[in-house]
């Protein structure tokens, strides 16, 4: 068995210039200190524009991507910015957060003069990539265009004509929109030209890229906009019900997602042909695609749409696999992860092992005081081949947070897993990272913050929350070469290590 580790990080959390991580050098630079370090995968959050609370998991769009991460130096060196202009813009004064409200204000008026400035519609390279992506760039640039027209509001606010797409408003808007339109292509454009060069870079260096795919998409986005057939939506394109998870032990009232459900027989009559574009968009994208809540596709939570929490929903009948056999006989077989944490029951685990997909195993999950036997899933000695380990996910606390979190007796558990009764609490992350690395599966994951020992103010996101996620950034002096010394030892002496990079 080939046997892998990586580091995850969210493309906004590298140090680059201009308030937020993006395609820029220090993306290369990160690259090469993993390469350095020994690590063959770099796993990332999904890089889909961003809508209401920041959050990559709620996109304008599944299939576009977050101008937020078009490199603005890049776009000096074209000559349609100056850099000047880029350093005088307010991005926000700490450079180990992103001020998304300083981004949206003063990044995208930076990037409408580079278009203004680009006379894009005559490079054919433009015209190749408009012309190759039209099936979802259209309705997605139109989407975009009139949701600035209509002050930023939901499309479910705006105007009946536009909110349900009437015979004739699209081709009106088209011509009347025309130069915003052009815009969001330019974003787009910008944004895969940049994405693509970035990847194949770190291909060459022998790192693949761990991408991820929410299984909901958003309410308000392009998807459900344009193809509201796909989506469990009454006459009026409201939502007949919403995606969550129900109440259990650590949330008395549930998670009210909100997505809108798929309306599954639909998807099964057009033999999943928006689903698999979906998928061979993301293979395309990444070398690896994890898929979040891979659960939801044995069952799901429906709740009621208008209901306040997620106490009154049911548990209904997914698709199962016959999405992903139809996928397969169209694309060839991929790499996939199955994230199938949360409440999983036994049909959930036979469809992951049906699937062939490596499932998930974070750490932290081993020690909570109400499953304390053995026999846990997550404690690393249950871990079998086809999985993917984890300190934990950009969900949970760090692991130093969650070190400082966890009860008396929980610690206690901990240590005497370790065999470990005398290090210093805030150095025993160290530990549980090598016993994760020492563990049977198949490839190791450690989130970025773990690794630097940061308690939660590194934090990347606490669900249920809005306001104070996805914010956090490396800083330009944390990938030392002595931390880089440290991960490769760790990776060479547990066997991960790829016989090019020894």
């Amino acid at each position: 068995m080939n046997r892998t580790a990586g580091i995850l990080l969210a493309v906004s959390s590298l140090p680059s210039k201009y308030g937020i991580g993006c395609f820029s050098q220090s993306a290369y630079h990160f690259i090469d200190w993993l390469r350095d370090a020994g690590q063959t995968d770099w796993q990332i959050l999904p890089l889909g524009p961003t809508g209401y609370g920041d959050s990559p998991y709620q996109s304008f769009s599944t299939f576009a991507g977050n101008p937020y991460f078009i490199d603005l130096e890049e776009l000096v060196k074209e000559g349609v910015l100056s850099e000047e202009e880029c350093c005088n813009a307010d991005f926000g004064a700490d450079p180990g957060r992103v001020d998304y409200e300083k981004i949206y204000l003063n990044r995208l008026p930076l990037l409408h003069k580079a278009f203004k400035r680009s006379n894009i519609i005559q490079q054919s390279e433009y015209r190749v990539f408009v012309e190759e992506n039209k099936w979802w760039l259209s309705d997605y640039a139109l989407f975009m265009a009139l949701k600035s027209r209509f002050g930023g509001k939901s499309w479910s606010e705006w105007p009946e004509k536009f909110r349900l797409r009437q015979k004739g408003i699209l081709e009106r808007c088209h011509r009347e929109l025309h130069s915003e339109v052009e815009f969001q292509q330019y974003l787009q454009f910008q944004f895969f030209r940049q994405w693509t060069a970035l990847k194949s870079y770190a291909n060459r260096q022998g790192i693949q890229i761990i991408g991820d795919i929410p299984i909901y998409v958003a309410m308000d986005s392009a998807d459900v906009w344009a193809n509201p057939k796909l989506f469990r939506l009454d006459k009026q394109n409201c939502p007949v019900a919403v995606a969550g998870c129900p109440p259990d032990g650590f949330s008395a009232d549930g998670q009210l997602w909100g997505n809108p459900l798929y309306r599954w027989e639909y998807h099964r009559e057009t033999n999943y042909t928006w689903w698999i574009s979906r998928l061979r968009h993301c293979f395309q994208m990444y070398d690896v695609t994890r898929i979040d809540h891979f659960r939801g596709f044995d069952e799901y939570y429906a709740i009621p749409f208008g209901e306040k929490t997620a106490v009154n929903g049911c548990w209904e009948k997914g698709v199962g696999l016959d999405l992903f056999r139809r996928a397969e006989q169209a694309l060839g077989r991929h790499e996939v992860i199955a994230e199938d944490l949360g409440y999983v029951t036994d049909s959930v685990r036979q469809m992951v092992r049906d699937s062939g997909f490596p499932s998930m195993k974070v750490l932290e999950f081993a020690f909570d005081s109400r499953d304390t036997g053995a026999a846990n899933d997550y404690l690393p000695h249950n871990y079998m081949e086809n999985c993917v380990a984890y300190t934990g996910t950009h969900d949970n606390e760090t692991l130093t947070g969650w070190l400082d979190s966890i009860t008396t007796e929980e610690r206690q558990a901990v240590r005497e897993y370790l065999g470990d009764f005398y290090t210093p609490k805030e150095k025993l992350y160290k530990g549980l990272i090598a016993l994760v690395m020492r563990s049977n599966a198949k490839s190791c994951i450690i989130p970025m913050q773990d690794y630097l020992g940061l308690d939660n103010q590194a934090r990347m996101n606490t669900p249920s929350t809005v306001g104070i996620n996805w914010k956090w950034r490396l800083g330009k002096s944390d990938l030392t070469d002595a931390l880089q010394k440290e991960v490769r030892q760790l990776t060479i002496r547990c066997g991960r290590i790829s016989q090019s990079f020894q």
